[in-house]
């Protein structure tokens, strides 16, 4: 790419509120053509085993109806709808390039009887409260500005004793391993990035957004103000990657 053309995103901590929302959905339109074969070659594909432990931990005992918040492609939607034939899968996403081509996979799955895939707003829900036993965020979370808000969306729409996910990739603890993936992330990820995708400030902005993160201690606590109970935090692959389990 010509450097004059060349993309760049201010800090994390730099972005307001409704800057980083513009830039969030800037950067998604910009990779959405290669963005599930990026996931699958940055994790090393590690990101299909982390949306399967996130299904295998879900429970439904009332609606039967699931809702991915941020489903960006479909993909843990589609994970749920597969491995759970009696439930409704809906999908909700603010970035319609990405909803496009998640429509793409639903009719090659043939699953258009069960998912449903849509725009959507994280942090404006367009469902009646008790609709959903689960609904679950992976790797969106860390793009919303006002992640109380969309949590309490997330809570108001589930029945009581449904359960939030959320899946997210984070730093592990301090030591060898955070130092490795501290490397990775800022020095690795965002050259690997610039041979596939034409906006390489993507994946700065992405090593940036994780490294700002909050720490499971404190995404915790975050869940448990919310008014969560049973809040939880299972480690996945040494750390790089945390899924937050709670019930309202």
């Amino acid at each position: 790419m010509n450097d004059l053309n060349k993309k760049e995103y201010p800090s994390v901590q730099e972005m307001s509120d409704d800057q980083r929302i513009g830039i969030v959905k800037d950067i998604f339109a910009s990779v959405t053509d290669k963005y599930d074969f990026l996931n699958r070659f940055l994790s090393g594909r590690r990101d299909v085993a982390w949306r399967k432990r996130t299904v295998s931990e879900m429970n439904f005992f009332n609606t039967n109806r699931f809702l991915d918040v941020a489903t960006g492609t479909g993909d843990l939607a589609l994970d749920c709808a597969n491995t759970y034939s009696d439930v409704k899968v809906i999908g909700v996403d603010f970035v319609q390039e990405m909803v496009n081509n998640g429509l793409k996979k639903v009719d090659t799955q043939n699953l258009e009887h069960r998912v449903e895939l849509k725009w959507g707003d994280a942090t404006n829900i367009d469902f009646l409260d008790d609709t959903f036993d689960v609904t679950a965020i992976a790797f969106g979370i860390r793009n919303i500005p006002n992640k109380e808000k969309a949590l309490s969306e997330m809570k108001r729409i589930i029945v009581p004793d449904g359960q939030i996910m959320v899946l997210e990739l984070t730093t592990p603890e301090p030591g060898f391993w955070r130092s490795t993936y501290s490397f990775y992330l800022n020095g690795v990820l965002p050259k690997l990035a610039k041979w596939f995708t034409k906006n390489p400030a993507a994946y700065e902005y992405l090593a940036d957004s994780i490294m700002n993160f909050p720490t499971r201690k404190e995404f915790l606590a975050l869940m448990e103000s919310m008014g969560l109970k049973n809040c939880r935090a299972i480690p996945l692959t040494f750390g790089v990657c945390t899924l937050y389990i709670g019930q309202k």
